[in-house]
């Protein structure tokens, strides 16, 4: 069929006689066709004996392949060329390969073949053979044959059995062909073996160690080693420290300076990083890691340099509705709070004045490493008026201010700028005050007496009631001075005009 000659002088061979007298006085005869006619009589017979036949693959055509059988082309379709489509099979042209016959028609000149007969009866032979001998525990060999996203189909020899990718490596693995190709020849154990539904379970990584039996004494607490960074995700990386074991590093053990940084920011896939083991748990086979554990803490730094009441500088890095965070040394924040802006302003007015940015000197009013909190002031860099005022007036001093507002419980009373004292109603005059308002308007210039001070509330209490009886007092005790001495005048009178006589009798006298 391929030009090339296959016979030889003197060779013996069978023709078929075409013709006695073609018209020229020749006798017409065909080697091709004699050759054709035993190959269709060993077909045929083939065909009805549902015997095996050989033949040459020639090529690839839609649908399948051309088969060259005894100089006869056949059909080999896509679909009956093995039992199990996905297997990898040498389809390549010139490959002799066992069909049977499955369609034989000569006047149309069809024939149709198929491989997967015969491979369906091998892997009858093979899967019998099989389910004979296997049992739970034991270990066998097989080729992949497919891939899926949850593992691998594995074809023990008549059998396919599931190695889902939870039993591929102790590691975690995010597709199978991390682990096995198609075509892998590999060895497997059989986790479950369901005889009735012919279901066979595999693992891999059971052929190894568990590496998580001895965690706990590789991987003390506290005890620090390098790993490589495998997956990264929204809350953390995940960190292999050994094959089949890896630990998570969460977002908020990344970085001191940031507790909530984007994981990607901090490792990327494949980096090795020095990680600290925080916590175990082998029994769900989780381990904390932490990767600012292996790097100095700012906060431990900040504390060993700075005391309560230094003053350091710092730009704003953010403004929140409860404060300044200022930037310090280390690359860590520290809270203004809005109470600790100003002494005159309430922290909503005063928060206004500030700026992203800004350049500040504050006072450090509190370190806690723990809760990795610096509490900074900025109004603490002056006076505290109120303790100044408070100094110099002590109670039942007294005092004047003006009216700032007034309620029907009180007033409040600016006695110097940013220091308020409060007088009830009560304490407004001797009289019953049902309402402030009936007896002070706002603006109003007023004289009290300080009633109590209370340091750690900042508040002072104030009262006219009192100033008054203190007034009156006063004014009774001088009325009641001037009289006595008016008195004591008057007698000495008496006696210069009555003279010695005038003096009482004396013991000795008598």
């Amino acid at each position: 069929s391929a030009g090339d000659l296959t016979v030889h002088v003197d060779d013996q061979v069978e023709v078929a006689l075409e013709a006695v007298e073609d018209g020229t006085g020749k006798t017409r005869m065909s080697r091709l066709r004699a050759v054709q006619e035993r190959a269709w009589a060993a077909l045929d017979t083939a065909f009805t004996d549902n015997t095996i036949v050989t033949g040459a693959i020639t090529g690839k055509i839609k649908g399948g392949f051309t088969i060259d059988i005894q100089g006869l082309r056949a059909f080999l379709p896509g679909s009956l060329v093995d039992a199990r489509p996905l297997r990898d099979v040498d389809l390549s042209d010139g490959r002799e390969i066992d069909f049977k016959i499955i369609k034989l028609d000569r006047y149309r000149n069809n024939i149709v073949v198929s491989r997967r007969a015969l491979m369906e009866k091998e892997l009858n032979a093979a899967r019998e053979k099989l389910l004979a001998k296997l049992e739970d525990g034991m270990i066998v060999t097989g080729v992949v044959k497919t891939l899926t996203d949850y593992g691998a189909f594995v074809n023990l020899g008549g059998l396919d059995g599931l190695l889902h990718i939870t039993d591929m490596a102790w590691k975690r693995v995010r597709h199978p062909s991390e682990v096995v190709n198609i075509g892998d020849e590999i060895d497997t154990r059989v986790l479950k073996f369901d005889r009735e539904q012919g279901r066979v379970s595999l693992g891999l990584k059971q052929l190894r160690e568990d590496p998580w039996l001895d965690v706990d004494n590789q991987y003390p607490l506290q005890s620090r080693h390098v790993g490589r960074v495998t997956n990264l995700t929204e809350y953390g990386a995940f960190v292999e420290l050994t094959e089949g074991v890896e630990g998570l590093v969460h977002l908020s053990e990344m970085d001191w300076a940031n507790p909530n940084i984007y994981p990607r920011r901090a490792c990327r896939i494949g980096d090795e990083v020095e990680v600290m083991v925080l916590a175990i748990d082998a029994e769900r086979r989780r381990i904390s890691l932490g990767m600012k554990q292996c790097k100095p803490n700012p906060w431990q730094e900040f504390a060993a340099k700075h005391k309560k009441g230094d003053i350091i500088n710092g730009y704003i890095r953010s403004i929140t509705e409860f404060g300044l965070f200022i930037g310090v040394e280390g690359g860590i924040d520290g809270l203004v709070h809005y109470t600790d802006l100003s002494w005159e302003q309430s922290g909503d007015q005063a928060i206004t004045a500030y700026k992203k940015g800004d350049e500040l000197s504050v006072m450090v009013l509190a370190i806690d490493i723990d809760r990795q909190r610096i509490s900074l002031g900025l109004k603490q860099m002056r006076a505290d008026p109120f303790v100044a005022y408070v100094d110099a007036h002590s109670k039942d001093s007294t005092v004047s201010g003006v009216v700032t507002e007034v309620t029907a419980k009180g007033a409040f009373v600016e006695l110097t700028p940013s220091v308020y004292g409060f007088l009830r109603a009560a304490e407004i005059a001797h009289e019953r005050v049902a309402d402030a308002r009936t007896v002070l308007t706002k603006g109003q210039k007023v004289e009290a007496n300080i009633l109590a001070i209370d340091r750690r509330g900042r508040r002072i209490k104030l009262t006219i009631r009192g100033l008054q009886a203190q007034m009156e007092g006063e004014v009774t005790q001088e009325y009641a001075r001037d009289t006595n001495l008016e008195s004591a005048k008057l007698g000495d009178k008496i006696k210069q005009q009555l003279g010695p006589a005038a003096d009482p009798p004396t013991d000795a006298a008598e």
